[in-house]
């Protein structure tokens, strides 16, 4: 079976990959809009269902479609992804020597059915002062990442203090759920 991952993010590339998982990238657009009566741990799962459902129609007997979506949740709102430098610091400050929610959900679908999970990380930040937050913004740029922020770059190392859960569902993937649910496809031995 051919396995299509929807997603243009190189982490969540990476990390299916790097569990031995030969896929096909395929674009999907969709508007990620949701209703406001969900809670931010029920979005990730309906904006995954949505970008599988709106790549329905162009699936194939032998195709199998991978969607991710992921959120940080803080103080009952959702972080996006930042606009720009003033969005990233308001994000960092509001982070900053706090823990907050990484929730990363995920769909298979083929064209018989379609399988969603998803997976919450608790992540706690030591205080940020805003030298910190500046060098991070201009160095690193996180402007493709829910939150402001990548677990995997500098802030990740010198400034989470603990987290409770996966760091790949903190990356973009939770990695264990996806290789076990691909079992169940029998795409994977």
């Amino acid at each position: 079976m051919k396995i299509l991952l929807a997603s243009q993010s190189p982490r969540r590339q990476d990390l299916l990959s790097s569990l031995g998982v030969d896929f096909e990238i395929v674009k999907i657009q969709v508007d990620e809009n949701y209703p406001p009566t969900l809670s931010p741990k029920e979005v990730p799962a309906f904006l995954s269902e949505l970008k599988a459902k709106s790549y329905k129609n162009f699936l194939n007997p032998d195709e199998l479609l991978i969607t991710a979506d992921t959120v940080v949740a803080a103080e009952h709102k959702i972080l996006g992804k930042p606009k720009n430098e003033k969005q990233a610091l308001e994000m960092l400050h509001l982070l900053s020597g706090k823990t907050h929610e990484v929730i990363t959900a995920f769909s298979i679908s083929t064209l018989k059915k379609t399988i969603t999970q998803t997976d919450i990380t608790k992540v706690t930040f030591e205080e940020i002062n805003p030298q910190e937050m500046l060098y991070y913004i201009q160095n690193f740029r996180p402007y493709d990442k829910a939150g402001a922020y990548g677990i995997q770059e500098w802030i990740g190392m010198a400034k989470i203090k603990s987290i409770s859960g996966s760091f790949y569902t903190v990356m973009g993937l939770p990695t264990h759920l996806v290789f076990n649910s691909l079992k169940d496809f029998d795409v994977l031995k």
